[in-house]
């Protein structure tokens, strides 16, 4: 039987409707009681929407901690990174070995037991250069020990290295590759000995090789051997100096880190023996115009980083013809600032940027330098006998093994004899300070004073290590037979 029709509620309107909101599921009626339950009814679905944007916030945040916890797990840091290089070339060496000696084993017995294993050729001596910068430092030791008939094996991380082409008889020249591929093959190096400029031995990727007999340090600057970065020298048997003052240096930092004593051997700089050589067979020319040479180390205590456009704005002030040279090492760690720099300082008929890998004619050309504590300071100051100023730039001591020492270099106490230090109370007077080093006598003197202390054998310096390295040979080879 049908549902009889129901009659309005008196009590309320009598025109009751039905009406859809256009938000809530269900239809609700004028009615009132039914109007609360339409209101009921949107409350509930506003609850139910709002759990549900949480479910998803939560679900989106969940997502993301473990797209966070993905990411850290592939990051390496630096430190880690190297101890697993570490690890991974130590495996590889030991791999290599045992394959080796595998072959020997196949070799031996496929030969009846005639035959004997074949030891790995020995190089007799390696002389390694991390840049082609460095063929300076290198290319009067190598003329001197080819023209005794000594081979030598120069491997360099750069292709264009000079020493690849220098044309010297007893010369082999190799270009190892970059980075971790030339360390790769340095930490598996057979040879009686290896000689290097480059800090760092055995203390990131550059490993010392079982069967590298001797590792010996020489210097390319006359500088103190506790600016480079801690533990710089630390793995290597020899170094030459070419002062007293490197000697003592290296004494203290084996005394406080429990080091056994390496062997020194004094030979002078034969890198500015060449360059006192180039100079009197061919002398500076005259010019019209002064110029300023601008040459900063590099890293954070360095002049550009400390300074930046403001020197070169100072510079400019002065109407003296600029010269700009970054260490080489700044365009590889501080990129961004060089590029910044040169874009804003591009060169012009006052300003040039200079990068030649030979700072023989720059320095020529040049007739005060300002610099840091950058060793160019005493190629400048002690070859060509120019004065200098020298940045107060706050240098932190940080990261080099002058911390261990008391945090002062030995450099800053000998630049107040070569020339004047440039402040920031002083900054202003730039110009001054320029024509008062060029004036005054007594930074010649200084010059003189300095010189004696740091360069020894001055005209000496490749022949007295040519004489050691060859002996060095003898000495380790006899020793094993």
């Amino acid at each position: 039987m049908p549902r009889r029709a129901r009659r309005p509620n008196k009590k309320h309107n009598s025109r009751s409707y039905s009406a859809y909101d256009g938000k809530s599921l269900l239809y609700y009626h004028r009615d009132s009681r039914h109007v609360r339950r339409g209101n009921r009814d949107r409350s509930d679905l506003r609850t139910r929407n709002s759990v549900s944007r949480d479910r998803t916030s939560a679900a989106a945040k969940a997502n993301n901690k473990r797209e966070e916890i993905h990411n850290m797990r592939l990051y390496i840091d630096p430190g880690t990174g190297s101890m697993l290089f570490a690890i991974l070339i130590g495996l590889l060496g030991a791999l290599r070995y045992l394959l080796k000696a595998w072959l020997v084993k196949i070799r031996f017995r496929l030969s009846g037991g005639k035959g004997a294993e074949v030891a790995q050729e020995k190089l007799p001596l390696v002389i390694f250069s991390d840049d082609k910068r460095y063929w300076n430092v290198f290319e009067p030791v190598c003329r001197e020990l080819c023209g005794r008939g000594v081979d030598i094996t120069y491997m360099t991380e750069s292709e264009d290295d000079p020493a690849l082409t220098c044309g010297y008889e007893h010369l082999h020249g190799e270009f190892i590759g970059h980075g971790n591929k030339g360390f790769a093959k340095l930490n598996f190096l057979c040879a009686t000995i290896l000689l290097s400029t480059t800090p760092g031995l055995d203390v990131y990727q550059w490993k010392r090789s079982k069967n590298v007999d001797c590792y010996i340090h020489m210097l390319h600057a006359p500088s103190e051997i506790s600016g480079y970065r801690m533990f710089g020298t630390d793995y290597y048997d020899t170094i030459l100096v070419s002062g007293d003052f490197q000697v003592e240096q290296i004494r203290e930092l084996e005394k406080l880190r429990g080091l056994p004593q390496k062997e020194i051997v004094h030979i002078g700089i034969p890198y500015l023996d060449e360059m006192a050589k180039r100079l009197k067979s061919d002398p500076p020319q005259p010019h019209k115009k002064r110029t300023v040479l601008l040459a900063p180390s590099w890293g954070s205590s360095a002049i550009l980083s400390r300074y930046g456009g403001e020197m070169i704005e100072r510079l400019l002030k002065t109407g003296d013809h600029i010269i700009v040279r970054p260490h080489p090492q700044s365009f590889a760690s501080e990129k961004e600032l060089m590029d910044e720099l040169m874009k804003k300082y591009p060169d012009s008929e006052q300003l040039e940027w200079n990068r030649d890998n030979d700072n023989f004619e720059v320095l020529k050309r040049s007739d005060i330098m300002i610099s840091d504590f950058s060793g160019v300071i005493f190629d400048f100051a002690l070859v060509y006998d120019k004065p200098v100023i020298y940045a107060d730039t706050d240098y932190k001591s940080d990261p080099y093994d002058t911390w261990w020492l008391g945090g002062r270099p030995w450099t800053f106490d000998v630049l107040p004899r070569l020339g004047m230090p440039l402040t920031k109370d002083n900054f202003g007077e730039l110009e001054q300070l320029i024509d008062s080093c060029l004036s005054e006598e007594r930074f010649k003197t200084g010059r003189d004073e300095v010189r004696r202390e740091v360069w020894e054998y001055p005209g000496e310096g490749a022949k007295r290590a040519a004489d050691f390295l060859q002996e060095k040979y003898r000495s380790l080879t006899s020793a094993k037979e």
